[in-house]
C-alpha cells in the first residue's frame, strides 16, 4: 500500500483542506486538530476563539495543527499516540 506524506509546514494547507480533514475526523471543533499548547495558540488568544477564526489561524499558521494526521479514504484521525493510526489504516 502506497502513502502520500504531505508536510504541511513546507505546503500548508487551505482553510477549504482544513475543513475537509476536519469533517474527515468526525468533528465540528477544529481544537481537535489544533496544537493547544503551542505558545501561538496562547499568544493568538485562540483559547476564546469562534470555529471560524480557528480555521484561519492554522490555514495562516500551519505550526498550530497537530501532527500527524493519518487520512486513509474518507476517515482520518489525529496519530497521537501513533498506535491510533491503526483505527484508519486497519493494520495491527
Amino acid at each position: 500500500m502506497a502513502f502520500d506524506e504531505v508536510r504541511y509546514l513546507d505546503t500548508p494547507p487551505t482553510r477549504d483542506e482544513i475543513v475537509r480533514v476536519l469533517g474527515l475526523l468526525g468533528s465540528d471543533d477544529p481544537r481537535v486538530m489544533m496544537r493547544t499548547g503551542e505558545p501561538l495558540y496562547g499568544e493568538l488568544g485562540l483559547a476564546v476563539a469562534d470555529h471560524a477564526t480557528l480555521i484561519d489561524a492554522m490555514a495562516a499558521n500551519p505550526i498550530l495543527i497537530e501532527r500527524p494526521i493519518v487520512i486513509r479514504g474518507s476517515r482520518a484521525v489525529v496519530a497521537r499516540p501513533p498506535e491510533l493510526a491503526v483505527e484508519v489504516l486497519g493494520t495491527a
